[in-house]
Formats: C-alpha cells, structure tokens, sequence
C-alpha cells in the first residue's frame, strides 16, 4: 500500500504534463467570454501547487539566473515569431503610423519616467532604476495575446489590436540598448572607463542596424525557399508549420553570432517572411504551431513564477516598491501611450484602450535576467526581482480581468460584432498574392 502512494517521479512528471497540455488546448476556449485571463489561471495553479508541503523546489529566478534568462528567452523570440506572422498590415511608415508613435515616444518616455520614479523617489542608484525602467517599460509579446490580432487572414486587424501586436514586436528590441547602457553606466561606476561613444556606435548603431539587416535577409531567404523555388522542392510542400519554428532559431541564432539584437531580428524575420507571399494558407499553419508552442512554454514559466512567489519571490518589497508599480501600470504606462498617440487619428476608446493595456511579462523578466547576469547591483538582486515580479502579478491580473469586457465593449461601440466568426480583411494583397 505505502508503494502505491508513492509513484515514480518521472510518472508524475508525465502525467502533469499531460494535464498541463491539457489546459493549454482547452482554457482558452473555456475563458473566452470570461473576465478572466489564461495567465491568471496559469500562476494560480502554480502559487497552488509549489505551496504544497510535498513540493519542496523553489523555482526562484534568484536560485537559477542562467536558466531564469535563458527560458525568458526562448519563450520570447517564440511569441515574437508568431506576433510577425500573423500581422496582416503591410509594412510601412504610414500605415504602420500607431506603431512609430509607440516605439518612438512612448517607450522612451516610459523609461525615463520609471527611472527617475525608481531614482529618485525610491532611492535605487541611477544604473539600476536604468535597469528597471528599460525591463518595464516594453510592453510584453507573451502576455499581451489577448489584445492582439488573431491568426493570418482572420480580418482581426483593428487598430488597437495591430497597435498592442506591432509594439510588442518591435518594442523588445528597442529598449535592449538602455539595458546595456544601464550595465554601461555599473561597469563605469566601478572602472571610470568611457562608455558613450562604445554605447551609440556599437549597442545602439550596430546591433540595432545588423538585427534588422540580418533578420530581413533571413526571412527573405526563408520566404525563397518556402514559396518561390520552383516544383515539388519548395518548403511550402511539406506542409509543415515548423519550418516557422526553423525560421525563429536560425534567425535569433545567426544575429546573435554578429553580436546584433535577436529580438528584433526574429520579429524583422516573420514580417518578411509573412511578405513574401502574404495569401498563402501556410502562413495559418506556421502560426498555429509557433502559437501552440508558446502556449505550452507560457504555462509552464508562469507555473514557475507562481511557485517563486509561493517561495517568498516578493518577500523583499517595501511599500515605496509596492506604490511605484501602481504608479507605473495606472500612471506612467497610460499617461506615456497617450502622449505617444497625441494626434493620431484614432477615436478616444481607441486611444485610451491602446494606453491602457501596456501589458508587462516575461519581456520584463528576461531584461531583468539579464541585466542582473551582467551587472553588480550592490545586492539589490531580490528586491529587484520582487519589484518586476509584483509589477508582472498586477498586470497579469488587472489587465486579465479587464481585457475581454472592454475589448467586447469595444468592437461593439465600432460596430463590430465579438462573436462574429472573422473574415479574412479585403485586399490583402503582396507580391506573393495570387492573381
């Protein structure tokens, strides 16, 4: 009998997965009409389980920081494969207009105003609160799914929803370079070496300037040999979606070898591959299975983040870290997105929707990952994880909360009906299209 109740581990192991796999193909459908998230029930589940007596792992990114980047990671460049693929607009300065204003004007403002709230007013030193305000300022690719578009060819391509996608692709790579001014800003703190004009030729011209030149050509490359080469011999034959997932490594993995972001070359990578042949069906197959990859690695790291919190991940907060993140997710966040969107042709619900639903995630912690493996911060290390952790939390849970009703409120005010079945969107035309 005593046999009986302890089974093997590795068969635990299984059977949770097959559980958790399980939830991942099934809660979406269950929580589509409900004020409530998939991540909200993935870090519950897991806060649940980790508090168990018989669980005795703590899954704190403090016990394993290599592994706590190195996750983050992977789940990202995944959602940001897919984020690229399944954006219908066409590439361009105009239309892409919502996008620059976000990139160019919010996250900046974000970052600064998070830095001088963490310099400032909670006394972090300035490298550090640099770190924090480049962690929190992107908004999440992971995360922030339920306010993005749907899969290629759906027609669900509203302004608020490209705005939220477009951002969350581009943004990741955008705010690298004040991570690496703020580990900049550490070493010279320590060494008194010149860090300026390393920072903007190198982090900033460089590595932004390679990650989009690497990433268009390898999805130039990629789009060739899936649509173009001639026959039975072109990718697209084989049917397979994974070629999506081939698509995300080489590209991250070739980009990161010439020192340039991968991020942002993933992202470059699915828009010109989704370009080269912009009505095919197979883009639906190569998003499905980024998507369902991404939902499988999003639960299990929420799971994990859910144990660390169990574990004591927000035990070193103080009610200055508690205050500036309901100031960064109620002020600086909102306040940043319209200033961004001051004179965007838009209507108000719109403006303040896009504002609104900044949403943080596992961006913030892979930034912060890595900061931390790349800096000193003086032993600062948990309450740093702490601050992004209960930063992550809230948004996960206010914006989880609200995100169905007010996007259903929100299609309903443009006159769209939320459980219409989606149309493809007319003219969705590129130089692939059939004719």
């Amino acid at each position: 009998m005593a046999e009986l109740l302890q089974p093997d581990p590795y068969i635990l192991v299984l059977t949770g997965a097959g559980f958790l796999i399980a939830l991942v193909a099934w809660l979406p459908l269950a929580l589509r009409q409900l004020p409530l998230s998939l991540p909200i029930v993935c870090i519950a589940l897991g806060t649940a389980l980790f508090s168990l007596p018989q669980v005795s792992l703590n899954p704190s990114p403090l016990n394993y920081p290599e592994i706590a980047e190195r996750f983050t990671e992977f789940v990202v460049i995944i959602a940001l494969m897919g984020a690229g693929l399944k954006l219908d607009r066409v590439f361009g300065l105009h239309r892409w207009q919502v996008t620059w204003r976000l990139i160019l004007v919010t996250m900046p403002l974000s970052i600064g105003a998070i830095t001088l709230l963490f310099g400032m007013l909670v006394g972090l030193p300035w490298p550090v609160a640099l770190l924090l305000g480049a962690a929190l300022a992107p908004t999440d690719p992971v995360l922030a799914s339920d306010v993005q578009v749907g899969p290629p060819k759906t027609g669900e391509e509203d302004e608020v929803r490209f705005g939220l996608t477009s951002e969350a692709g581009l943004n990741d790579g955008a705010a690298f370079p004040f991570v690496h001014l703020a580990i900049a800003l550490a070493l010279a703190a320590s060494t008194g070496e010149p860090w300026a004009m390393k920072w903007l030729t190198y982090n900033v011209l460089w590595e932004i300037g390679a990650g989009v030149v690497g990433g268009y050509l390898i999805g130039r490359a990629f789009g060739w040999a899936t649509f173009r080469i001639p026959a039975e011999t072109k990718l697209a034959q084989t049917g397979d979606g994974m070629i999506a997932l081939a698509a995300t490594f080489v590209s991250y993995g070739l980009t990161e070898i010439i020192h340039s972001y991968g991020f942002l070359s993933v992202f470059v990578t699915a828009l010109a591959f989704r370009h080269a042949h912009r009505s095919h069906d197979f883009h639906r197959e190569m998003h499905d299975v980024t998507e369902q990859v991404e939902r499988v690695a999003m639960m299990v790291l929420l799971l994990l983040f859910g144990g660390a919190m169990a574990g004591g991940l927000l035990a070193g907060l103080s009610w200055p870290d508690v205050a500036a993140a309901l100031v960064i997710l109620l002020v600086i966040r909102p306040v940043t997105g319209l200033i961004g969107l001051w004179g965007f042709r838009a209507a108000r619900s719109e403006k303040l929707t896009i504002a609104f639903f900044g949403i943080r995630g596992v961006g913030s912690f892979y930034y912060l990952a890595y900061g931390l493996n790349h800096m000193e911060v003086g032993g600062t290390a948990e309450r740093l994880w702490a601050i992004v952790g209960l930063v992550v939390a809230i948004s996960v849970l206010m914006h989880g909360l609200t995100v169905t009703p007010i996007m259903r409120l929100l299609d309903r005010k443009h006159g769209r009906d939320p459980d219409a079945p989606a149309m493809p969107p007319p003219g969705l035309q590129g130089p692939g299209a059939e004719r």
